[in-house]
C-alpha cells in the first residue's frame, strides 16, 4: 500500500509543482489565497516533495523526509484554506494529500522501529 500512496503522492507533487510555473489557474488561486509571493518556493518544495516520494521508493530516509515535508505543507494547505473560508469541497485535496502524505510517515516510523 506504501508503494501505491508513495507514487500517487509524487506523480501529484510534481504535477502541482510544474503547475505552480506553468498555470494560471494555480497562480490565481495563490492571488485568492493573499499568498502569490510564495508561488514559485511552494511549486519547488512540492516538486522536491514529488521527486522526493518517487526516489524515496528506493531510498527509505529520502520517503521519510518528503512524506514528512508534504505532510506539513498539506497542513498548512488546509489552514489556508480555513482561514479564507473555503468550503469543505474546496478543502478536501489538502486534506486527503495531508493524510496520503502522513499515512506513508507513520508507516515509515512504525515500521522503522520492528
Amino acid at each position: 500500500m506504501r508503494l501505491g500512496l508513495s507514487i500517487v503522492s509524487g506523480v501529484s507533487f510534481i504535477f502541482f509543482g510544474l503547475a505552480c510555473f506553468f498555470s494560471d489557474v494555480f497562480m490565481n488561486e495563490f492571488d485568492r489565497y493573499g499568498l502569490s509571493e510564495f508561488l514559485n518556493i511552494v511549486g519547488f518544495f512540492q516538486l522536491l516533495g514529488g521527486m522526493g516520494c518517487i526516489i524515496g521508493i528506493f531510498y527509505r530516509k529520502l520517503l521519510i523526509i518528503s512524506s514528512l515535508g508534504l505532510s506539513v505543507m498539506m497542513l498548512l494547505g488546509v489552514g489556508v484554506r480555513v482561514k479564507i473560508n473555503d468550503t469543505l469541497i474546496q478543502t478536501l485535496p489538502a486534506l486527503i494529500y495531508l493524510i496520503i502524505n502522513a499515512a506513508i510517515f507513520i508507516d515509515l516510523m512504525i515500521r522503522r522501529k520492528k
